[in-house]
């Protein structure tokens, strides 16, 4: 998935996107920004979410694990414990659909 590229450095998460035939964008925030990050499985053939809530604004930014830098942004979510390592593990082994968020609420 070409299309939708995420970097980050020691400080921030950078989204660049652009969809075939859409709008392209970019948009950037700060990890020390982050207060939710709920992970979604979607099975052998789909790609899984990550859905990353930030203080400050009302829907999450979703990234695909399959877009360019998605695994190494998962890591780096699980390093700064911003998602729990265990439940990293279950959550990538759950059933498609499944939605596993950290911190629990």
């Amino acid at each position: 998935m070409d299309w939708f590229v995420v970097t980050h450095d020691q400080d921030e998460i950078h989204l660049r996107v652009s969809p075939p035939g859409g709008v392209p964008w970019q948009e950037s925030f700060r990890f020390a920004d982050v207060i939710r990050v709920c992970f979604e499985a979607e099975g052998l053939y789909g790609s899984d979410r990550i859905y990353i809530f930030v203080r400050g604004r009302e829907a999450s930014y979703v990234v695909p694990t399959e877009a360019v830098g998605g695994s190494a942004l998962w890591g780096a979510l699980i390093e700064r414990h911003l998602f729990d390592a265990k439940l990293a593990i279950e959550a990538a082994t759950s059933e498609e659909g499944t939605l596993h968020c950290w911190p629990l609420v």
